[in-house]
């Protein structure tokens, strides 16, 4: 039985990585943090499972005038994952959509140069590949990160996070092959909330966990 909160993203890491390893997946498995958050959880998996560790970088789409209220999210390359009602309730415009969506896909191709240094991308055709986070509340970034992992052939595809909404982690088991949450406490209003530690983390520490990851790849961050 997992006991909330979690002392911080490491924790909640290894503890993800022991219920993947129950499930012997092949040893060419590969693990894709979205950033920021799920890096450091991502980290733990990796070195638990002895696989490599790279990113997917995924942007929210806020509500034009209120940017904290997502109405959606898109990774590059993908088109956009949209919460339709919210979008009708709010009368926000197709072409509002677009513009919002090109901008995040700049911020998109900025953090890739940051966190991947132009360094080549992982094979991801016919492999077995974890999409972790450090937690699911609406599930929509995560959605977006797994279809757009999906036009890439993975052999299996598992989206794994330590804390999460019960409809967010039951709506993304729909468009995994499996959804793996540690936990899904009700009431459930944020994923900070199950962290002791929920510290922000920065670009900085991004690049430096993906070089303890990647020792080889270093040099192109």
């Amino acid at each position: 039985m997992i006991r909330l909160p979690f002392s911080d993203r490491t924790e909640a890491g290894q503890l993800l990585a022991e219920e993947l390893l129950r499930r012997k997946l092949p040893k060419d498995t590969l693990v894709l943090a979205l950033p920021r958050g799920g890096v450091p959880v991502g980290l733990a998996v990796a070195k638990a499972l002895g696989a490599p560790l790279d990113v997917v970088i995924v942007r929210k789409l806020g509500v034009p005038g209120q940017p904290e209220l997502a109405m959606g999210s898109i990774a590059d390359g993908a088109a956009p994952v949209l919460d339709a009602q919210l979008i009708q309730e709010l009368g926000v415009a197709p072409e509002d959509i677009e513009a919002l969506a090109a901008k995040e896909r700049e911020e998109i191709r900025r953090r890739e140069k940051r966190y991947c240094g132009g360094r080549p991308a992982p094979t991801i055709r016919g492999r077995a590949v974890i999409i972790v986070d450090d937690g699911l509340a609406t599930g929509s970034t995560m959605a977006s990160a797994a279809r757009y992992v999906a036009t890439l052939k993975p052999g299996k595809l598992i989206a794994a996070v330590p804390v999460g909404s019960v409809q967010a982690c039951n709506w993304i088991g729909n468009q995994v092959e499996e959804c793996i949450c540690l936990a899904t406490p009700e009431p459930f209003t944020a994923v900070g909330e199950w962290y002791s530690d929920f510290s922000q983390v920065s670009d900085a520490e991004v690049q430096r966990l993906l070089a303890l990851a990647n020792p080889k790849l270093a040099k192109h961050l």
